[in-house]
């Protein structure tokens, strides 16, 4: 790597130098222990538990569901421990990014880096979608266009992120505990009116039975859905920067954060879809929780009280990927592989116009697919499942490869998984690829997905591989090991 000030290639990319006010002007907080960090994986996963999962039954059917659901959870586990691993090698704001500029030069980097911002700038639209759901559930609401409560979600959770990090994870820990704590509720509640033959009363396709009313195909198409249920809990690296100490909290938080989330998924599965009106009504709600809560407690206050409450868990969810996708437009920013100015932070040490430029987005994707006819929350749920399966297989490729080629690279936690964890939690991020065009209805959304990620890579090969910072951490750590492994000769402009 050149010591000099003067621009310079490796390999296919050109780095150009930055002074120290480059990075003064982008830099963050470290603010968070592991149990803040549990909050942010728990909180940005919860909202699953809530809505979006329940589309899979009628996809599927509940056994359908429960299938496509245990394979899922495999996936997840298989990829936790593999990014565990790496962030505790890696502790960068990049989290994915880096894990893959490590592995496989800036062009991996960069594709995991756009596919990881793709899911998290659409992950919050899909929710705040139902969020405007519950709240029309009420009667007083309904009169409220839905659009007019993405709005003001998006300008109150984007003003706290930018506000400043501590409180953002506080706020964070505070409304993920009441969500879990409303799910206790209703799981308590639902055990006096769960009724097994709820699960099966969706009318079966000819030919299908009452198990799997769509038949195997319906594991398949479930498969999007499941994922709904755990996806988010993987932007705990993008806080290794913000972690008190990155190499032991943020592997603690995942490991805890996962589990935590398998018990929460499977009695959210089986007693929300085992009470009235049962899995084929569940199925087709824009708040299925709320409806279990109208069978459980009856119509009135109280259940209004719990549905109101309810939207903490969407909240939550809202809130906290709000802070994963800043990050990962800031640290891709950093680096120049998107414009530098994005990466500017506020006087709060946060990256606000990342926040900013995200929220801006993901309003206008919501809007779209609103004003085009389709299902929103469906449509949007599975371009954002699209784009995170890809950044998952990479993933763990990238584990792989860097458990084969830099096996001295320090690691302070290791999967207790290693490298056939990794192989079997890819293989299934593929299967769920190719799930994401089970339903011919939103492929148009997938395929909308895949343009923009081809769009961005044009981008980077025209403009942004000729643009990069060599000082980014990322980018820094990458280019260092690489040098002193004779990875790849380094090659200056003057030669």
């Amino acid at each position: 790597m050149s010591n000099n000030q003067d621009p310079y290639r490796q390999g296919m990319v050109r780095y150009e130098q930055v002074d120290d006010s480059y990075l003064e002007k982008r830099r963050l907080r470290r603010s968070a222990g592991w149990i803040l960090l549990w909050a942010l994986g728990v909180g940005a996963v919860i909202s699953g538990e809530f809505s979006g999962w329940n589309l899979g039954l009628a996809a599927g059917g509940f056994w359908g569901l429960a299938v496509a659901t245990i394979l899922m959870a495999t996936m997840y586990v298989c990829m936790v421990y593999t990014i565990a691993e790496l962030s505790s090698a890696l502790p960068h704001a990049g989290g994915s990014y880096s894990f893959t500029r490590n592995a496989f030069g800036a062009f991996g980097g960069f594709v995991n880096g756009i596919t990881d911002a793709c899911e998290f700038v659409l992950t919050p639209a899909v929710v705040v979608y139902f969020i405007g759901s519950y709240l029309n559930s009420l009667g007083p609401l309904q009169a409220v266009p839905v659009p007019i409560w993405w709005v003001l979600f998006y300008v109150v959770f984007v003003g706290i992120n930018i506000i400043g990090v501590e409180i953002t994870l506080k706020f964070g820990l505070f409304i993920t505990l009441m969500a879990a704590s409303v799910l206790v509720i209703f799981y308590i509640g639902a055990l006096g009116h769960f009724d097994p033959a709820l699960l099966t009363n969706i009318p079966p396709d000819p030919g299908q039975s009452a198990i799997f009313p769509k038949g195997t195909a319906g594991i398949l198409a479930a498969l999007p859905y499941a994922i709904w249920f755990f996806l988010g809990i993987e932007q705990l690296p993008l806080a290794a920067e913000e972690a008190h100490d990155s190499g032991r909290d943020v592997p603690k938080a995942l490991t805890w954060g996962i589990f935590t989330l398998l018990i929460l998924a499977f009695l959210v599965l089986i007693l929300n879809s085992g009470v009235a009106p049962g899995a084929e009504g569940i199925g087709k709600s824009g708040a299925p929780l709320a409806d279990g809560f109208k069978t459980v407690f009856g119509e009135g206050v109280f259940t209004n009280a719990l549905i109101i409450i309810s939207v903490s868990g969407l909240i939550a969810s809202f809130h906290t990927i709000i802070y994963g996708y800043g990050r990962v437009l800031f640290s891709l920013s950093r680096a120049g592989y998107i414009p530098r100015w994005l990466s500017l932070t506020s006087k709060y040490h946060t990256p606000s116009l990342a926040l900013i430029f995200g929220g801006v987005i993901g309003l206008a994707c919501a809007a779209a697919i609103q004003f085009a006819g389709k299902e929103v929350g469906a449509a949007l749920l599975n371009m954002a499942v699209f784009a995170a399966v890809i950044s998952y297989f990479l993933n763990m490729i990238s584990y792989i490869q860097l458990k084969i080629k830099r096996p001295d690279l320090p690691r302070p936690y290791q999967s207790p998984l290693g490298i056939p964890g990794a192989v079997i939690g890819a293989l299934l991020a593929v299967i769920a690829l190719f799930a994401c065009f089970a339903d011919p209805g939103y492929r148009p959304g997938v395929w909308g997905v895949a343009l923009f990620v081809g769009a961005m890579v044009v981008y980077f090969f025209l403009y942004s591989r000729h643009r990069l910072v060599a000082r980014a951490p990322e980018e820094e750590n990458a280019l260092l090991t690489q040098a002193l492994h004779e990875i790849e000769p380094t090659e200056t402009l003057g030669k």
